[in-house]
Formats: C-alpha cells, sequence, structure tokens
C-alpha cells in the first residue's frame, strides 16, 4: 500500500471519484477529483477515442496544477455492437451535451426498440481507459472491460450513468441491482483500478 501517495482524479463527476475511491481504498494516500480545483475549469474532449479524451483530462489536468502530483484520468463509456459501438466516446452526452444520465438511458432505449430481444442484437461492453500523468507529462495507460446485455427496461437504482440497463455475463441483475462490491469486483472501471494498483506496487514513482 502507498499511504502517502496523493491521487487527483482528472473529472468533476462525484459518482465516478466516489468508486474509484471505494476501489483504491487505503491502497493511496487520498484520492482528489476537480470538485477541489474549480479554477480548472471544464475541459473539452475532443478525441474521437478513450484514450485519446483520457490523455487530454489527464494532461489538461497536470499542466493546471503545475507540480508533480498524480493525476488519473479515466474516460469509460458503453458499447453496444447492434448500434455499430455506440454511445462510445459520447456515452455521458448521447442525448446531447447537457444529458442527464437518465436522458442517456432513455435515448438509448429508445434507440434499441422493436430490436430482437435475445443473441447478439443486445450484446455489449463497458469500456474504460486510464492515463496516468504527472508533471504535465503521460505516464502510462490502463484499461479493463466488461461483457454483457442491454436490459429491455431499467431495473435497479445503485450505481449510475447506465448501470440500471448492462446486465454483466453470468448474472441475470443489471449493474443498478447489484452491490457495490459485487459491480467493482468486475467492473470495468474496478479491472483498469487493478492494473493501477498493480503498476503502483512494482513500479519506482517517487
Amino acid at each position: 500500500m502507498l499511504g502517502t501517495l496523493r491521487l487527483v482524479v482528472a473529472s468533476g463527476n462525484a459518482h465516478k471519484t466516489a468508486e474509484i475511491r471505494r476501489i483504491l481504498g487505503d491502497f493511496v494516500g487520498s484520492v482528489e477529483d476537480l470538485s477541489g480545483y474549480p479554477e480548472i475549469g471544464g475541459i473539452e474532449e475532443t478525441g474521437v477515442t478513450f484514450e485519446e479524451n483520457a490523455a487530454i483530462k489527464a494532461l489538461a489536468v497536470g499542466r493546471a496544477l503545475r507540480d508533480k502530483t498524480w493525476v488519473l484520468s479515466d474516460d469509460s463509456g458503453l458499447e453496444v455492437d447492434v448500434l455499430g459501438g455506440k454511445p462510445g466516446v459520447y456515452s455521458a452526452r448521447y442525448a446531447g451535451e447537457n444529458a442527464s444520465d437518465a436522458d442517456n438511458r432513455a435515448r438509448l432505449l429508445e434507440q434499441m426498440a422493436g430490436m430482437d430481444t435475445g443473441g447478439q442484437s443486445r450484446s455489449a461492453r463497458f469500456r474504460c481507459v486510464m492515463v496516468l500523468a504527472r508533471g504535465g507529462q503521460k505516464i502510462t495507460v490502463f484499461e479493463g472491460t466488461v461483457e454483457g446485455v442491454i436490459a429491455g427496461t431499467e431495473k435497479g437504482e445503485q450505481g449510475f450513468g447506465y448501470d440500471s440497463l448492462f446486465i454483466p455475463d453470468g448474472y441475470c441483475e443489471t449493474f443498478g441491482e447489484l452491490s457495490a462490491e459485487v459491480k467493482n469486483s468486475m467492473s470495468h472501471r474496478g479491472r483498469a483500478l487493478e492494473q493501477f494498483k498493480l503498476w503502483l506496487a512494482n513500479t519506482d514513482h517517487e
């Protein structure tokens, strides 16, 4: 464990930060996010891949902090096969720039209305790419995915984003129905963070 390491998550999404903090536990000293740095402002995500967007955010925050703080940026999304991988990098704004999670879920269900409810037509995955930066320099990349299917209706109140629509392989419940502990043990973000923890444990990071 690295109890003195200070980590800033390049996000203003409180749900995402709480999930990262919960998964890392006491492996690091502290996990902050951009809510503590309002002067940084919004960061425009102009990339066309998860890694590009994650890098844009990590490097922007690193440059703004102007120190050697470790910055971890997460760009994640849902890829639905029958929709050609959409919403993908646009998952957070699938229903528009200022869309809520509920708006995005409604848009997804609308897009999939009338499609076969079985087989590959509803196959999907959550993908997460994390970029670690320090001093405005990109250090390394971590990735995680989890396969599953899209439910026909929303189920469950846990989690956020598309969780109430995503049923991971091997389960009958959505991420919105499963406990945080079960979800984090297999989620795309959990798998990427396991790589991050392994990297930290085996790398000189002073």
